[in-house]
């Protein structure tokens, strides 16, 4: 029987294979929480007043660590609850700000499949863009990701 909410496994998926996550609007709440959590205090962050007479953007801008922390939130949720083993590495581009109430999503590609050297187990990269409301990408990322395989049926 699977498990509702159960992630892919990764001889389940194929090279080419395309997905899409559900959305999320950063808060000022998740702003706030992240850089004091994180000790990330930098003026652009916590100064609103800096932020209005300094910042070349309009807005409270949030800080790329957070919102590569929701995206993968959101891509955890719906691709790897259970199967993912291992985050191995990755690059990352930030293409432009995100801002206190913008939507992003992500929009996933399966770049490469393999198996790995334990058995049962397999490697996965994906080219993860995260995109806000009008379509921008702001970030784009590679992960490699170690993952389970589908168990031999009993």
């Amino acid at each position: 029987m699977k498990l509702v909410g159960e992630g892919f496994y990764w001889n389940e998926l194929t090279e080419g294979e395309c997905f899409k996550t559900f959305g999320r609007t950063i808060t000022e709440t998740d702003i706030v929480n992240f850089v004091s959590c994180a000790g990330m205090l930098e003026s652009l962050f916590v100064d609103l007043e800096f932020i209005e007479e300094h910042s070349a953007i309009s807005g409270r801008p949030a800080p790329a660590a957070l919102v590569f922390s929701l995206a993968e939130g959101l891509v955890l949720n719906a691709t790897g609850q259970g199967t993912g083993l291992a985050f191995l590495k990755m690059e990352l581009d930030v293409h432009g700000p995100v801002l206190q109430g913008d939507t992003i999503h992500v929009e996933l590609e399966v770049t490469e499949v393999r198996p790995a050297k334990k058995r049962g187990r397999g490697l996965v990269r994906t080219t993860n863009r995260i995109v806000n409301q009008h379509g921008d990408t702001v970030i784009t990322y590679t992960p490699l990701r170690l993952m389970a395989g589908r168990p031999d049926p009993a």
